[in-house]
This record gives structure tokens, sequence and C-alpha cells, in this order.
């Protein structure tokens, strides 16, 4: 088997693809972390693969679950004897890594997906996830995790979360 270093997640092999969009997110459980966007490098020879993960912040609480998911996901494909997974800062994530199918599971699941690159840090209210309505304002820029605020919508009234642009 040849050495096969990805960077770009359209090209991770099938069954590895497959495996590691079924590891969630422990904090949204709606969504993945391929979906997410912090798989950063996926190399894979003779049975032995190797993760790079980029968190969305530094810090984040829920590493090692993440990188336990994965591990124990990925022994379970056809082939795969060893997994090793790292933390990377370097390329930093920013949202825009976030996939389309992501941000709309994110939507659903009741938090608004980060505004566009550009709109400017805690200044742009997102869209309300619950009634589509963009006259919200910013309840607190500090939500319930370092990647989150809260917001509350006037049409809908309903304080709704969103991750925060990076």
């Amino acid at each position: 088997m040849v050495a096969e270093t990805v960077t770009d997640t359209d090209h991770i092999p099938d069954d590895l693809r497959r495996a590691l969009q079924e590891v969630k997110d422990p904090e949204i459980p709606a969504i993945s972390v391929l979906e997410l966007g912090i798989i950063n490098r996926v190399e894979s020879e003779k049975g032995r693969v190797r993760v790079e993960i980029t968190p969305t912040f530094v810090g984040c609480p829920a590493l090692d679950l993440i990188g336990e998911a994965v591990k124990k996901r990925l022994c379970r494909v056809d082939g795969v004897k060893e997994v090793e997974v790292s933390f990377v800062m370097d390329p930093p994530w920013t949202s825009d890594r976030m996939t389309p199918e992501g941000r709309r599971k994110l939507k659903e699941f009741g938090i608004a997906p980060p505004v566009e690159e550009g709109a400017g840090f805690g200044v742009h209210v997102p869209e309300c996830p619950y009634c589509g309505a963009e006259e919200g304002e910013v309840h607190n820029l500090f939500g319930p995790t370092a990647c989150r605020s809260i917001f509350y919508c006037k049409r809908c009234h309903q304080p709704f979360e969103g991750m925060k642009p990076v």
C-alpha cells in the first residue's frame, strides 16, 4: 500500500471517510468532525493511520473525547491496526472550514452557523436558527463553550446560540 497524505478531505479513502463521518462532536452531536472541518490531515500506510486534528479553539475541553472517538472508530475499519491522533494548531481552524452540510446541520440543531468571514466578530448577529430572522441582538459574547455566543431573536423571542466566526 502506498502512503497517502491528505489535507483535502475530499481525497480521504472511502472507508476512512465513512468512519470519520460517524464521529460526532461531543458538544454538538449533530455534526461530524469532518463537517466541522477539524480533520486537517490523514495518512494511511500498512494498517497504520495517522490523523491530525485542528481544534476550533486552544484549550477545547472536548479534545480528549474527540481523539478517543476517532481512534476507536477508525480501529474498527478493516485493515486498520493502529491509529495515532495528534492535535495541531497550524494551520489554525477557521469557521470557513465547516462544510455547507455542517452549517445546515448546525442550524437544524438550533445553533446559528458562524457568519461569513469579514462580517466582524461580535458585531454581526447571525440569522435566528428557529425563525430565520436577522432581527436579533447579542445577549452574551461568552456562551456555554469558548466557540459560541448567546443571542436573542427579537422576532420569535427565543434565545439562541451561535458559533463565533474565526
